[in-house]
C-alpha cells in the first residue's frame, strides 16, 4: 500500500479579502512613506490619542489593510487589468474624501482638538498632498499588488 500526498498546484489565494488586505498593506506602506516625509503620521496617531509617528504608522497600516480588503471585495469580479486600476484610483479618491476630508477632522475634534471640526471639507496644501497619496500612493499601488496576487502579472 502506497500513500500519495497531493501537492498544491498553486500558492495563490483566491480570497478577495486576504488579497485585498495584503495589497492594502503594500499601498499603505507606499502612502505611509509619503506621510512620513511630510510629517503627517503623528496626526494619524492622534486618532487613538497618541501623537507619535510610529503609532500613527501602525494605525495607518491597519486602516490600509481594512480599506484594501474592501477594494478586494469590490473588484473580485473584475477580470481585466484596466478596470481594476480604474477602480483602485477611484477608490483612493473616495477614501480621501471620506477619510481625510470628513472622518479624520471629525474624529480628531473628539480626540485631539475641538477646532478640527472646522476642517471638514477644507482643501488646502496639505489636503492636495493627501489626495495624491490616496490616489497614486495608495490606490495605484494597492491595485497593482492586488493584480499580482490574483496572478495577472507573471
Amino acid at each position: 500500500m502506497t500513500a500519495t500526498i497531493a501537492a498544491p498546484t498553486t500558492t495563490r489565494s483566491d480570497s478577495p479579502i486576504r488579497n485585498g488586505a495584503l495589497a492594502g498593506l503594500a499601498g499603505g506602506l507606499v502612502f505611509g512613506l509619503l506621510m512620513a516625509g511630510v510629517g503627517m503620521l503623528p496626526m494619524v496617531g492622534m486618532l487613538i490619542g497618541v501623537e507619535n509617528a510610529v503609532v500613527g504608522f501602525i494605525v495607518h497600516l491597519v486602516i490600509s489593510a481594512i480599506a484594501g480588503a474592501g477594494l478586494g471585495l469590490l473588484t473580485r469580479n473584475l477580470k481585466a487589468v484596466p478596470p481594476v486600476y480604474a477602480m483602485s484610483l477611484m477608490y483612493g479618491a473616495a477614501l480621501w474624501v471620506l477619510g481625510a476630508l470628513i472622518i479624520m477632522p471629525l474624529w480628531l475634534s473628539v480626540t485631539a482638538d475641538p477646532m478640527m471640526s472646522d476642517m471638514v471639507f477644507v482643501v488646502g496644501g496639505a489636503q492636495w498632498v493627501s489626495l495624491f497619496g490616496h490616489v497614486v500612493g495608495y490606490g495605484l499601488t494597492t491595485g497593482a499588488v492586488l493584480l499580482v496576487l490574483r496572478g495577472h502579472a507573471k
